[in-house]
């Protein structure tokens, strides 16, 4: 059981990461609510894992706190929810927030998700209740509000930019669609923003 690594940022192409340690280039996939909270490539980070042996591969899915990892845990253990829906999850929530669903009955934040249908979400409410009655997670600040276009950059904005098609290719790696992910990158977009501020506004926009 790999349940950590320390090591160096080799690459990252959210939700992707290689990470060195000990000469050695261990492929991750993080929530994208992890993912932001890496430092540069070059510098060391440490991540929490979990790791998944199927017939077909070896996954390992990375965390930057414990309590994501343990959050993970509790949401693979649902009927129905395997470690890609899970990551879903966690990267359209944070940790707090999606607690919160639970804690409010939210459904319709949880049907925002991509995947997550009304019986999925109401199942979801009903199995993470009582695992989670005990987290008393306080409530994160919520990701920055979405920067908005005018119409003139709207029509000249173009996806073949790296920042903005990373950013299309990341929220299609989570299972929304071309269409959704384009028009929710085109949204938000600004000229200059990083992948990254596009990821999030362009998330945010769409719970």
């Amino acid at each position: 059981m790999i349940g950590r690594l320390r090591g160096i940022i080799v690459e990252k192409q959210a939700p992707d990461l290689l990470i060195e340690v000990a000469g050695v280039g261990y492929e991750v996939q993080l929530p994208l609510t992890s993912f932001y909270n890496l430092p540069a490539t070059g510098l060391e980070a440490t991540i929490y894992t979990h790791f998944v042996v199927r017939e077909d591969a070896q996954l390992l899915y990375g965390f930057t706190s414990t309590t994501e990892r343990s959050l993970f845990r509790q949401l693979i253990r649902a009927n129905g929810i395997g470690p890609k829906m899970a990551l879903t999850i966690l990267s359209g929530l944070t940790a707090s927030q999606f607690v919160r669903c639970v804690q409010n009955d939210d459904i319709s934040t949880l049907v925002k998700l991509p995947g997550v249908g009304k019986k999925t979400a109401e199942r979801l409410l009903v199995e993470m209740r009582d695992r989670l009655k005990d987290w008393g997670l306080s409530i994160q600040t919520p990701l920055t509000d979405h920067l908005v276009l005018g119409n003139d950059e709207v029509q000249n904005f173009e996806l073949k930019e790296s920042p903005e098609q990373d950013a299309i290719s990341a929220l299609q790696s989570l299972g929304y669609s071309t269409t959704q992910a384009q028009a929710a990158v085109k949204k938000v977009y600004v000229a200059g923003s990083s992948s990254e501020q596009l990821i999030k506004a362009a998330l945010k926009s769409m719970i």
